[in-house]
């Protein structure tokens, strides 16, 4: 093996729904990518930090999906690093991890294998990647043999003390990576992450990875840089519409003789772009500028001074992709916001029926739904159904 190249990935979140459309067909094209680029790139391991899943137990359907997206990687000629992410459960994710290194799938998703590095070789002699999976810092303190540690800075803190100590007693020269699954200051977050926040604090300072080549994180699913050594690759595909600007990528990180050399950015496929619109329903509609929106996952936020009925079905006519709706009046009358003794004092029941819908609609109802409110407080009055 020449100088050793990674591929640095996380938060794949197979299973994930966007605003309950199925994505598994879009994660398997990006994932099948990242096989395609590791055979471009020739990259030699492919390090992946953490929310493999979604979900703790994921669908049969997301395991399918993320298995053929392993094979394929590793088909293509890269060994894989994993560890487990805050959405993992560790322990499904982790078993029959020792059988699977045998066949180039390394999973670090316990604590008592921080400091249990993948060992790998290249013409410089050796490198060890160490796996800190998520750690839950009320379970994590105990089981690092550290009671005292407080939150996500202490145990992470201790972790890479322990790695630290194994790095020191390695080989001299031998270089280094770890990937871990935190919110590290100076990161920016979107609207899709878990929090991860104990006691009001989730954020960890950069310096707790010093001592390392590279710091491959996972959590945040925008890609940035915290450092040219501790850098986040972000989610592959996006999952709120805060990430609408986002260009989602993955680094392809390699090392000299002496450690860290380049990072480059490479940018992932789009399957199905993320895009927002605001107007009065009937301009979206009609207007033909709107069309080429017919094949982007849709957010639209409505301005019709009322409330349009069965708004949904109609907008997904022209845009099938429509999965998020919004309605802000141009009058701005979206709803006094009063307490519940405020709203009710002095009115009867008909009034406060009628003060609700003029609220949630923006229009008074008309005489047929005053018919049938008159009618159903009727047979509430009387106990009838």
């Amino acid at each position: 093996m020449g100088c050793v190249r990674f591929l640095h990935t996380s938060d794949w979140h197979v299973g994930r729904t966007f605003h309950g459309a199925d994505l598994l067909a879009e994660q398997d094209a990006v994932l099948g990518h990242l096989a395609d680029l590791v055979a471009a790139e020739a990259v030699d391991v492919v390090l992946v930090s953490g929310d493999v899943y979604d979900r703790a137990v994921p669908s049969a359907e997301a395991v399918q999906v993320a298995n053929r997206a392993l094979a394929r990687l590793r088909e293509a000629g890269a060994q894989l690093v994993i560890t487990a992410g805050n959405h993992d459960s560790a322990p499904r994710l982790g078993a029959f991890g020792d059988f699977a290194a045998a066949g180039g799938l390394h999973l670090r998703t316990a604590v008592h294998r921080i400091a249990d590095p993948v060992l790998l070789r290249d013409e410089h002699g050796p490198v060890a990647v160490y796996g800190i999976p998520y750690l839950e810092p009320e379970v994590a303190r105990h089981a690092l043999g550290v009671p005292e540690a407080k939150g996500h800075n202490g145990v992470l803190t201790e972790a890479m003390r322990l790695i630290r100590d194994d790095l020191g007693r390695r080989e001299p020269g031998t270089r280094s990576v770890v990937l871990a699954h935190a919110f590290v200051t100076g990161g920016q977050g979107t609207d899709s992450e878990r929090t991860i926040a104990v006691g009001g604090v989730e954020q960890v300072g950069g310096e707790v990875f010093d001592g390392v080549d590279y710091v491959a994180l996972g959590h945040l699913h925008g890609p940035q840089t915290l450092a040219e050594h501790l850098r986040y690759s972000g989610s592959p595909l996006a999952y709120s519409f805060s990430e609408a600007r986002q260009r989602k990528s993955v680094w392809l990180v390699d090392f000299d003789g002496v450690g860290l050399a380049e990072v480059r950015r490479h940018e992932l496929p789009v399957p199905r772009r993320l895009a927002t619109v605001t107007g009065g329903i009937d301009w979206l509609l009609s207007a033909d500028e709107h069309a080429e929106l017919a094949d982007c996952y849709l957010s639209v936020t409505l301005t019709d001074p009322v409330r349009p009925i069965d708004a949904m079905r109609r907008l997904r006519e022209r845009f099938p992709y429509a999965v998020h709706l919004e309605w802000q009046p141009e009058n701005g009358k979206t709803g006094a916001v009063l307490r519940y003794a405020e709203a009710v004092r002095g009115r009867s029941d008909a009034e406060i029926a009628r003060n609700f819908l003029d609220d949630c609609r923006g229009a008074a109802p008309s005489e047929r739904e005053e018919r049938l409110l008159r009618k159903a407080l009727e047979l509430a009055g009387r106990g009838e159904s």
